[in-house]
């Protein structure tokens, strides 16, 4: 039924929430887990200087993100494909997820209610609303 499942991470604890359940459902069924980080150039592209700088930090901070997915995998001897790309956050995960050909999407939820959810957008609610395949959200209460 999912021979492929994906998990972004942006390396926070909501993130890290919906690896646990992105390798039961990948050992349950036999799957392969792509762990995939986006370094979304819209977080940096307004700055006029050190973009360089900027761009290689989160670079180095998506690496070491998947790296855990990748341990987490390892650890359930499950076959896991790591990848850091740069783009905007929710427009990567729908293209990686339909270019490798994903099953399902797992990711994490902020929990955040109300004007905050409202003015800070979400990931998550844009990956939901678009995606062709099926996305489990696990919610991480901001407070836990």
């Amino acid at each position: 039924m999912y021979d492929r499942i994906l998990v972004p991470t942006d390396g926070s604890p909501a993130a890290d929430a919906a690896v646990e359940h992105a390798v039961t459902l990948a050992d349950r069924f036999d799957a392969t887990l792509h762990a995939l980080y986006v370094v979304d150039s819209t977080a940096y592209s307004a700055l006029e200087a050190g973009t360089d700088v900027v761009a290689d930090a989160l670079e180095e901070e998506g690496r070491e993100a998947v790296s855990r997915i990748a341990q987490a995998a390892d650890d359930e001897e499950l076959p896991v494909i790591e990848a850091v790309v740069s783009g905007t956050a929710y427009r990567s995960i729908l293209e990686y997820a339909d270019e490798e050909g994903i099953d399902m999407i797992v990711m994490g939820t902020h929990g955040r209610r109300g004007l905050d959810r409202y003015l800070l957008g979400s990931v998550t609610e844009r990956v939901v609303r678009s995606a062709d395949q099926p996305v489990l959200t696990v919610r991480h209460a901001e407070d836990e």
